[in-house]
């Protein structure tokens, strides 16, 4: 079994789980998230978040604005 990779997105739809990734590269996750947004941050309650796993930190989020949650 292959273990996810260090960087994961999610996508959620109010405040539940639609769509997640993992990615081994930050770079290739932050693409991902700017793509994300671009494709799916129109969706009615949209949350878009990017966490580093073996840190436990959010990197990054969308809209900027969601609770508990910082760029």
């Amino acid at each position: 079994m292959t273990t996810p990779g260090r960087y994961h997105l999610l996508l959620a739809l109010d405040g539940r789980p639609a769509m997640q990734g993992w990615w081994d590269s930050e770079a290739t996750a932050r693409g991902q998230f700017t793509r994300w947004i671009g494709e799916r941050g129109s969706m009615p309650g949209a949350r878009i978040t990017l966490t580093d796993t073996e840190e436990q930190r959010v990197l990054a989020s969308w809209p900027a604005d969601a609770p508990g949650l910082r760029d």
